[in-house]
């Protein structure tokens, strides 16, 4: 299991996507539950992984190291939007196996989405985190000022990261002409990073494009029964006023409400109009969240439904070449093995 840890509802930054921090009354700015409860929880999964999030989770780093000492998990990881990262020494960082840093692109993009001088605080806090040979994976919001070619290779061409993943700005924001920016830019650009991708493919390295690895693991392995990032089913929140839930966002949803620490919680069944989607066993229904909520109606989710099935034809439209390669030994297909539930990312974005 997934346990998503929220430390605190509260954030130093207020991003133009996401509003910066949820209402205290929701998601409170300190724990309200007995630590114990969960960490006897979270130590009887013999299989579990902890991420920390928030809110800006190193906003309440007491209860991270609190946690951290008495947890005896296979990984640990956090989200995080790498402002405060160099306030911390090596003694903290050093039980952490993976760290998701947000970074939208170049300097002019994650600036003008996340805030003047916010890039730069990104990167320095990359190379430091890479002195304690901590994994780094980028998070990245895709919004209509967004190149995905252009923001995804900026990403690649630091050699800071050792993965990326993304999410499309749809949904929880504001509607906007998603579909236009899908065909103009987006499409196109997936289809330059699948270039890009299969190119050094052939020279037997796999570049760890999360949406990529997820759809061809998928593929070539085991298709996805649920929502790729587990939500409810093999990942779960814990709020932090004590409640469990399904999704880290939906904090006010009462579906995603699933218990509380300390009882018995229960766990939410697959998105039932995508049962029989020819695409559903690449997408798991995409999002819990956008299909229980559709923000922006019934034709807006079938929007990101079409863009969705696009990038999923275009990753699979590969597979023949990357088919020639496994059996010419150039690629070993064990590499393509993808569990996002490991990292807390988004295969489908």
């Amino acid at each position: 299991m997934l346990y998503i840890l929220t430390t605190t509802g509260k954030c130093n930054l207020n991003c133009k996507y996401c509003g910066g921090s949820f209402p205290e009354n929701l998601v409170p700015y300190r724990i309200k539950y007995n630590m114990d409860l969960l960490i006897g929880m979270i130590n009887s999964d013999k299989n579990a992984t902890v991420v920390y999030y928030g809110g800006e989770p190193l906003m309440n780093k007491k209860f991270i190291e609190e946690m951290n000492s008495k947890l005896n998990v296979k990984r640990i990881g956090i989200q995080t939007n790498a402002t405060l990262v160099k306030n911390l020494d090596e003694k903290f960082w050093n039980p952490f196996n993976f760290a998701l840093l947000s970074l939208d692109g170049d300097e002019n993009i994650t600036d003008k989405n996340r805030g003047n001088g916010v890039y730069k605080k990104v990167i320095e806090s990359a190379m430091y985190l890479k002195n304690f040979n901590k994994e780094l994976i980028a998070r990245m919001a895709i919004t209509k000022d967004s190149d995905i070619y252009r923001d995804v290779m900026h990403i690649i061409n630091l050699n800071l990261f050792d993965k990326v993943h993304w999410q499309l700005d749809v949904i929880w924001d504001e509607r906007w002409d998603v579909l236009k920016f899908a065909e103009e830019n987006y499409l196109p650009g997936i289809e330059k990073l699948m270039d890009f991708f299969v190119n050094n493919a052939r020279n037997g390295k796999i570049i760890k494009i999360v949406p990529f690895l997820g759809i061809l693991s998928a593929y070539y392995f085991k298709k996805f029964d649920y929502y790729p990032c587990g939500a409810g089913k093999s990942s779960i929140t814990i709020n932090s006023d004590g409640r469990i839930l399904a999704c880290p966002i939906a904090v006010s949803e009462e579906w995603n409400v699933l218990g509380e620490i300390g009882k018995n919680y229960k766990l939410i069944g697959p998105p039932e109009d995508c049962l029989y989607c020819p695409y559903f066993g690449y997408c798991g229904g995409r999002c819990l969240f956008s299909y229980k909520e559709r923000y922006w109606g019934q034709n807006g989710f079938k929007d990101v439904c079409y863009i969705t099935k696009k990038t999923i034809d275009i990753v699979l439209s590969r597979s023949e070449e990357l088919n020639d390669l496994i059996n010419k030994k150039i690629l070993n297909k064990n590499d393509l093995y993808y569990d996002p539930t490991e990292d807390s990312t988004e295969i489908i974005p």
